[in-house]
């Protein structure tokens, strides 16, 4: 295993992440087991599901717990590329133009309802999730390590949808359903709701973005029948 990570203290640290995730997202383990696997196995994730069922909480969580730095992006039709990738802004008082990074510039980036947005938009994120860089006038630009991209999108029966690309939908690792919560679950939210005084639950940092390259290293030393 590299850096000394044994199988072991994988394991345990992907139990305690899970574990603090646990605090604000709650009944929805098996996702949040999906969600991380794919931030380990360097992949992306998307989540297919209604609005309303705690899409945008995992990612967030899933971030703060992991020391990850984050962004949203509401992907909306009238959404351009460079709103995502960033633009080369003109010098002022004879300065040199100077690259302004744009959301996709983050460890752990949400696109939330991406299929909301035409397909020269889309198309935007494919560079950056396959070779973890944006083109911006000819000059690339390497994202933050790790990095992972967890898009939402609406049922393609809702209305102003565009459906992904097959080339799209090749690029996430993972594809997951979340769910509405269970009874039992619902009365645990308005418990600790109740408890809290509000909606957010304070989550404590396991780990950071340094911890997770660590563990992308070990995942991806494992070797089949380990």
């Amino acid at each position: 295993m590299d850096h000394g990570v044994t199988i072991e203290e994988l394991a345990a640290t992907c139990g305690a992440i899970i574990d603090e995730i646990e605090k604000a997202v709650v009944g929805k383990r098996p996702v949040l087991e999906l969600v991380l696997a794919g931030l380990l196995a360097d992949g992306h994730v998307l989540v297919e599901d209604v609005p309303g069922v705690a899409k945008t909480l995992i990612a967030r969580s899933l971030a703060e717990v992991t020391g990850l730095s984050f962004s949203r992006i509401q992907f909306t039709p009238d959404l351009i590329p460079s709103d995502l990738t960033g633009a080369v802004l003109p010098g002022l008082d004879g300065s040199p133009p100077a690259f302004a990074p744009g959301p996709l510039f983050a460890n752990a980036v949400l696109g939330d309802e991406i299929n909301r947005s035409p397909s020269k938009t889309q198309a935007a994120a494919l560079e950056a999730m396959e070779e973890r860089q944006v083109t911006v006038d000819g000059h690339s630009h390497p994202l933050p390590r790790p990095f992972l991209l967890i898009a939402t999108q609406n049922p393609v029966e809702t209305e102003g949808t565009y459906p992904l690309p097959e080339a799209q939908l090749d690029r996430f690792l993972v594809r997951i359903h979340v769910g509405y919560p269970a009874p039992a679950d619902e009365r645990e939210l308005l418990r600790r709701r109740l408890d809290r005084g509000t909606d957010r639950a304070r989550l404590q940092p396991v780990t950071d973005a340094e911890g997770i390259r660590r563990l992308q290293a070990a995942v991806e030393r494992i070797e089949a029948g380990d």
